[in-house]
């Protein structure tokens, strides 16, 4: 029993960092600061954030602002290299492009102007995924909304392969049905851009939000808030997929012709139908995409 404990301590600590570098990527993140909160020392707080997440918490943070900045290159048309690299948590403009372009093998300005393509064609080859069919997705108009902050109890999963998120989302129906819960929302956060992600680099994130109060102190199941704001949402039906050969086209095609500019909170989806858990594979969903207008 002491060995889950300390394992589930370990799951939450590492989880909760995940989400605090998400949510802060655009600020200079202390360590140390991160380690105290925990009341656990600086080295150790490093070591056990390398056994669960499989990186050390530089590298993840690098990454994480590397691919956020990737994505908004592409989507945030009136953003400068400077404001860019500023939002995603770098103070000094030639040091993003240094890093930069020892990710990507081209500058940002390089990128944003039409590199990423290749880079993106060699992505697509290891995925099991048609990302050349969107004409459909012309005909699906979003509405501008404003949503309400949520906190959603999750299960981080780690690429977009169909089976390793069956299971993830057959745990979290288990967790429902463990706690009794009648009143919920599936919702589905998608944290990277998997045109220019490494598929096994992608983080999937399956979660709930509850609609009725019931006392969930003793879950083992971690939580994150977000806090609401403006969103473009469109109205989706398909299969495994679907999903994400739409992103890339609302992010690479919609946004940049929209007037509007995303920003590094992650996209994500309400599924009234789970195409993970419904017998016909098939999902119905509303996709938020954040957005804002300058």
């Amino acid at each position: 029993m002491q060995k889950k404990t300390t394992q589930n301590r370990h799951t939450q600590i590492a989880n909760y960092t995940m989400n605090y570098i998400y949510n802060y990527i655009d600020t200079d993140i202390n360590i140390d600061e991160l380690a105290d909160k925990f009341e656990i020392s600086r080295v150790y707080f490093q070591k056990l954030f390398k056994e669960q997440i499989g990186k050390n918490i530089y590298e993840a943070i690098k990454d994480i602002r590397l691919y956020k900045a990737s994505n908004l290159l592409l989507t945030n048309k009136s953003s400068t290299v400077k404001e860019i690299a500023n939002m995603c948590g770098y103070s000094s403009q030639p040091s993003f492009i240094r890093a930069f372009k020892l990710r990507f093998n081209q500058t940002p300005k390089e990128w944003k102007n039409g590199g990423h393509k290749n880079y993106s064609n060699n992505i697509l080859k290891n995925i099991d995924i048609n990302f050349d069919e969107n004409e459909h997705f012309l005909q699906i108009n979003p509405k501008i909304v404003n949503l309400e902050p949520m906190k959603i109890y999750y299960l981080r999963n780690k690429g977009y392969s169909k089976e390793s998120l069956k299971k993830t989302w057959q745990k979290i129906q288990a967790w429902i049905l463990t706690n009794k819960i009648k009143k919920y929302r599936e919702l589905a956060f998608y944290h990277d851009n998997p045109v220019i992600t490494p598929a096994d680099d992608c983080v999937y994130v399956a979660g709930v939000i509850l609609d009725e109060k019931i006392d969930l102190s003793s879950t083992n199941l971690p939580y994150f808030k977000i806090v609401g704001g403006l969103y473009a949402s469109f109205e989706l039906s398909g299969k495994h997929g679907d999903i994400l050969r739409f992103l890339q086209w609302v992010y690479h095609d919609w946004l940049p012709e929209s007037g509007f500019e995303t920003t590094t909170n992650p996209a994500h989806t309400v599924l009234s139908q789970n195409h993970y858990t419904h017998p016909s594979e098939t999902f119905q969903a509303t996709l938020y995409l954040p957005i804002q207008y300058n």
